[in-house]
């Protein structure tokens, strides 16, 4: 069973842009963001996992505005420096430009062949009877030696999906609301919402 309507637990406006197009496929659902919902505060993102993470937010806003919510984690994980930035990811640095800043400094010295990642995505949706239900989606790829493209935030542009030789920020949302994490994760929590073996999508790790 799909929701009516829900909210996003999010305060990032491109994430919940994609979030309300994924949510979508479901079938019709009204989803409304926390900016209609001014004073609800999501709490710090203080787990060692994603899932905690998202679970977290998605309970809080739940009880806040007494709507279904969808609560999302993700983060970046790097080979050659051990899964980091991890469930760290949105902390690695003040801001989007220094993170990936810093996330180049790290590999600085990193040959292609060693610098491969993968994004993972946790999403949480929490009910107002208690129920919890949850989708996790991995995309893998590698590590650009420069930022590129302006379609997208985050690490997109940094991060080449496998099976492309462009950065998600170039390839820009069409393709990226295919393969990504979060459209995997989105899509893995919505076929078991509806009952359903696969919708619309790329739900196969890349």
């Amino acid at each position: 069973m799909i929701p009516d309507r829900l909210v996003v637990a999010t305060t990032n406006a491109g994430k919940l842009a994609e979030l309300r197009e994924l949510v979508g496929e479901w079938g019709p659902v009204a989803v409304a963001g926390l900016a209609d919902f001014p004073g609800v505060v999501l709490p710090e993102e203080t787990s060692a996992t994603y899932a905690e993470n998202a679970r977290a937010k998605a309970v809080a806003v739940m009880r806040a505005t007494g709507l279904p919510a969808l609560g999302d984690d993700s983060g970046l994980e790097v080979d050659a420096l051990g899964g980091a930035p991890g469930v760290r990811s949105a902390r690695y640095a003040a801001s989007e430009g220094e993170r990936n800043a810093t996330l180049l400094a790290a590999l600085r010295d990193t040959p292609e062949a060693r610098r491969g990642a993968r994004f993972v995505c946790a999403v949480v949706l929490a009910w107002g009877d208690g129920r919890i239900e949850t989708g996790e989606g991995v995309c893998r790829g590698r590590i650009a030696t420069a930022p590129a493209g302006r379609l997208g935030f985050g690490y997109d542009p940094l991060f080449i999906a496998e099976g492309f030789e462009r950065t998600l920020a170039e390839l820009g949302p069409e393709v990226k609301q295919r393969l990504s994490h979060r459209a995997r994760a989105v899509r893995a929590l919505g076929e078991r919402l509806t009952g359903t073996q696969t919708l619309r999508g790329d739900t196969a790790p890349c």
